[in-house]
């Protein structure tokens, strides 16, 4: 194995810098083969990225270990401190709730953020998290940012990962699993994960797990049923038959792809009627008032098939939006 070429360095080190910020420790066996190089030139690139004020620790061993710990100050990633505490208190605002759009790449994100905030950073920003109020929706279900990074920091480094569940019945569990991805539906996050004790596969809504650690012990990644995380959170809410659960079915005079873009994945691809119309089936947990906002922003002419309760949700919705344009009476 042989080094890469000095043209190809900066972007060699900006690709070990990524793989660093992950919050786990990285052997340099590991490295050398993720990165196509020799661990001599690890070694070098590691020198390197110390040089550049990036506080990276190695451990001893017949290995050799690496991580990207909190510095006393920010590595230089052209972010002053007010950016970076706006940037981190954003992105814990958002991802305490299942934000269409914040998805997975913002909670890695926030995870790798929040790793290198000096100490005086992140106290800023856990109080200014504590002096805001979120505006929530739906069932108000709410998340500690610090859950989702845990999560999204053991899936992203193959960890194992244990906490403890709370079932619909309400019963409580101790589960350790292999985190293999979290999927946001819009309102809702979910945990896609091989429970160990169970011998199977099984996703968890995130808002009922607590005291997520992880273990420490990695394993090799397996393949996920279905082929896809979404998909398989979508067949696992219906297969579930639970009480809150209910069949969506909603015609579009959209084109299928269009409607796609402005509906959770979760729910599974819209199917093409023509070129001008597409529907909509689905099984979902999310309340109907909140289905209803959401259809009435895809911006879309839709007619509810079923359920009766959504029909009622909408018109319902249809009816307020209706009286808030209404003049008020005279002399108020």
């Amino acid at each position: 194995m042989t080094g890469a070429t000095g043209a190809q360095t900066p972007v060699r080190l900006l690709q070990l810098l990524s793989l660093l910020q992950t919050p786990r420790e990285w052997p340099g066996s590991e490295l050398s083969a993720r990165l196509g190089i020799s661990r001599r030139t690890v070694r070098r690139d590691i020198d390197r990225l110390r040089d550049l004020g990036y506080p990276v620790q190695a451990t001893l061993g017949a290995d050799g270990g690496y991580r990207l710990v909190a510095g006393k100050a920010l590595p230089p990633l052209v972010l002053d401190d007010e950016e970076a505490v706006a940037i981190a208190v954003g992105l814990r605002a958002g991802a305490g709730h299942a934000v269409e759009g914040i998805e997975e790449a913002s909670v890695r994100a926030l995870a790798k953020l929040e790793q290198v905030l000096p100490s005086r950073l992140r106290h800023r920003v856990a109080t200014l998290q504590t002096a805001t109020t979120p505006l929530t929706s739906g069932d108000g279900a709410t998340i500690a940012p610090e859950t989702l990074t845990v999560i999204a920091s053991a899936a992203a480094g193959s960890e194992r990962l244990r906490f403890s569940y709370r079932a619909r019945d309400t019963s409580e569990s101790r589960r350790l699993v292999e985190p293999h991805r979290l999927v946001s539906t819009g309102r809702r996050w979910y945990l896609v994960a091989y429970d160990i004790d169970r011998d199977d596969w099984r996703s968890f809504r995130v808002d009922r797990i607590s005291d997520p650690f992880a273990t420490g012990a990695r394993f090799a990644p397996r393949e996920v049923p279905e082929g896809d995380a979404a998909e398989y959170v979508r067949r696992s809410v219906s297969s579930w038959g639970a009480a809150d659960a209910y069949e969506l079915d909603v015609e579009f005079a959209a084109p299928a792809d269009q409607v796609a873009t402005h509906m959770p994945p979760a729910l599974g691809a819209p199917e093409a009627l023509s070129e001008e119309r597409s529907r909509l089936r689905a099984t979902t947990t999310d309340p109907v008032q909140w289905m209803a906002v959401r259809l009435a922003m895809t911006g879309y002419e839709f007619t509810v098939r079923g359920p009766e309760e959504l029909t009622t949700a909408v018109r319902e919705l249809a009816n307020r939006l209706t009286q808030s344009t209404q003049p008020s009476p005279s002399g108020d």
